[in-house]
């Protein structure tokens, strides 16, 4: 299911779509089980690494996918674990384009 995400584009949000919730949000979260939704509002996970030098070349691969996508995600490097939070900024919460860049981290990282 989330090489089907990891198949779409994000699409730029200009505000005035709604939030997901509920069983949308439910169905989507499903496709990425590795990844944990907070208050309905963003998903985050944790890559584990075996260096600096290799969570940092994950970290400019995840940087190309977001700008190729025009979607960005925070990003939190340490030695050994790069820490990713995604929402929509312009709705304060949820999209599938959330979803969407969350399955092609996924697909970097495998």
């Amino acid at each position: 299911m989330s090489s089907e995400l990891a198949s779409k584009t994000c699409v730029p949000c200009r505000g005035g779509v709604p939030r997901l919730t509920g069983e949308a949000l439910h169905n989507l979260s499903h496709q990425l089980p590795e990844w944990h939704v907070h208050d309905e509002h963003h998903i985050t996970r944790e890559f584990r690494l075996p260096d600096f030098k290799t969570a940092l070349a994950f970290v400019n691969r995840v940087g190309a996918v977001a700008e190729e996508q025009g979607h960005h995600p925070d990003i939190l490097l340490t030695w050994g674990k790069v820490g990713i939070t995604i929402w929509t900024h312009k709705i304060d919460g949820l999209t599938e384009s959330d979803f969407i860049l969350a399955a092609k981290i996924d697909q970097i990282r495998s």
